[in-house]
């Protein structure tokens, strides 16, 4: 998420009411993930096993529970609660806007563009020429979808992230402040849910089908051309690259990649990265033609034990 203006670390410091380390006039221009930091960008961390990893990032500005050694080139913002700040930036730099129509004045829809009844548009979303939206979608505030989309009825897109810090007294929420991003000639089936990035996009990539159900959590990336089958659930932070094909109720854990051309088994649960040009079974998901090997064995079980019985 950038700044509409740049800022400096003076400027962060005071708002946020923390100590920093480095010069007041260090730019700041906007704030991330640690998966999508770029230089200008602040990341927080508010774990020591994470140490290392925030401050050797891209991130220029490192919002952290620490008094550390600051990494040449870069600067630190010194909170008591990183979490909690990180999400006064976003309510900051992003805050809620009400929805004054059902379809925002400041949308712009593209030519030939048709929306059913009943579709609620928010503030500053984009849509594109020749799309066909159905009845009872929902798009939320600065989605962006490209032209010749097609989106089915009950469809959401940009509903929050589901990221929540566990602190004794309640779940934490953590802001989300991204969007929706879909790309040209995608079809979104009924009933399925994007959810909008925390600080950047979650984007369906051009071509892609999604079936009916398909659940997407925030900042995950759908490559161009990939066929997603009914009530797939795929987490946070997934990169599906391109061609992928994902059969009905696939599940997939946060933080992986599913590699080029690669194709999913139905009722898999891929709970690591997965290689392009392959097919896949199981929960854990694995290579198909092994994963068969090994339920070929498994029923071998019961005559092995049989025998050893007799002995």
């Amino acid at each position: 998420m950038k700044f509409n203006t740049p800022q400096t670390l003076q400027n962060i410091a005071t708002l946020l009411a923390c100590d920093f380390v480095g010069d007041a006039n260090f730019p700041v221009l906007g704030m991330n993930e640690i998966h999508v930091v770029k230089p200008g960008d602040i990341v927080f961390v508010d774990h020591p096993k994470y140490y290392d990893k925030a401050l050797a990032s891209a991130a220029t500005v490192v919002l952290i529970n620490k008094k550390v050694s600051c990494p040449e080139g870069k600067a630190l913002l010194i909170s008591d609660d990183p979490f909690n700040d990180f999400n006064t930036l976003i309510k900051h730099f992003n805050p809620f806007q009400k929805a004054s129509a059902v379809i925002a004045k400041t949308a712009n829809i593209g030519e030939n563009t048709v929306l059913q009844p009943n579709v609620f548009v928010g503030n500053n979303v984009s849509i594109g020429r020749d799309c066909l939206i159905h009845s009872n979608v929902v798009i939320y505030d600065n989605t962006i979808i490209g032209n010749g989309v097609t989106i089915h009825a009950g469809t959401i897109l940009g509903a929050d992230g589901f990221y929540y810090k566990n602190r004794p007294e309640k779940f934490d929420k953590l802001r989300s402040g991204g969007n929706v991003v879909i790309e040209d000639n995608v079809d979104l089936g009924a009933l399925c849910t994007i959810d909008k990035g925390v600080t950047a996009s979650t984007t369906i990539g051009e071509g892609s089908k999604l079936d009916n159900q398909v659940h997407v959590g925030h900042d995950t990336l759908i490559g161009k051309r990939c066929l997603i089958a009914a009530q797939a659930c795929i987490a946070g932070c997934v990169v599906i690259e391109d061609f992928v094909t994902l059969w009905g109720q696939v599940g997939i854990t946060s933080g992986v990649t599913i590699g080029k051309k690669a194709v999913v088994s139905g009722q898999s649960g891929v709970s690591k990265s997965l290689e392009g040009h392959k097919s896949y079974f199981g929960s854990p998901a694995d290579e198909i033609r092994k994963k068969h090997k090994e339920l070929a064995s498994i029923r071998l079980i019961p005559a092995i034990i049989e025998k050893l019985e007799k002995l």
